[in-house]
């Protein structure tokens, strides 16, 4: 019997183009979260890159002010631990689906600032950075600096959660992620590779029955992700 209880993510909406300066810009919104997101592209890849004939994805990550019910400090000399995880994390998903030969010498940075933390926020920035990514290499694609697209399928996030009746909770909010007893973070591709999972028992540990139905509950929900990025 499934312990399943929701299977279906919160309201996602993409709006693309918020920043005419960008190569590639969107606010990506899954239930009250909100991250700004921009891709930028640079004609240089980082040094010892060079003569690879490859190119680069990577990403910066950032909470802002009254982003969540208490002021965050900006980090503006150094980052904590977790922003840099999360960046880290943000920008191997995202090279995952990336063909760098393809993309060429060149780097594509994907900038997440935080603008609404309601839960998610790491999961919001990967599935909404692959659309400001994919507006910036249609972007390079239009100006024939690229012949063809180096993506090789779409890429997405959501966290899945195991409240304290068992049951499995798709694209947790903050309330509901602050009460679970388990908490992982699912990226997959369209075709339902896994490109990471991060997971934490926070109370009791959980089964690998219970483990295999929190990814299939992912592999359901993000459906509506990739459903949501295709329609922009």
């Amino acid at each position: 019997m499934s312990n399943i209880h929701r299977e279906v993510p919160r309201a996602i909406k993409f709006t693309k183009n918020i920043n005419p300066y960008a190569h590639g810009s969107v606010i990506a919104e899954f239930g009250n979260t909100k991250v700004h997101i921009t891709a930028t592209v640079d004609e240089k890849v980082p040094s010892w890159m060079k003569g690879t004939e490859k190119g680069w994805v990577t990403a910066e990550y950032s909470m802002l002010p009254g982003s969540t019910h208490d002021r965050i400090r900006r980090e503006r000399k150094s980052v904590s631990g977790r922003t840099q995880e999360i960046q880290r994390l943000i920008g191997r998903s995202l090279r995952a689906v990336v063909d760098m030969k393809k993309l060429g010498e060149r780097q594509i940075i994907i900038d997440c600032d935080v603008l609404v933390a309601d839960g998610g926020t790491r999961t919001t920035s990967i599935s909404g950075g692959f659309v400001a990514l994919e507006i910036a290499i249609n972007k390079l694609i239009e100006e024939g600096k690229l012949t063809e697209s180096p993506i090789k399928e779409r890429l997405g996030a959501l966290s899945v959660g195991l409240d304290k009746e068992g049951k499995i909770i798709a694209d947790l909010n903050y309330e509901e992620d602050s009460s679970c007893e388990a908490d992982v973070n699912i990226v997959m591709t369209e075709s339902g590779k896994i490109v990471e999972i991060q997971g934490t028992a926070e109370g009791e540990p959980f089964s690998r029955e219970t483990f295999n139905e929190i990814v299939d509950c992912g592999n359901t929900a993000l459906k509506e992700v990739f459903k949501a990025q295709a329609s922009i």
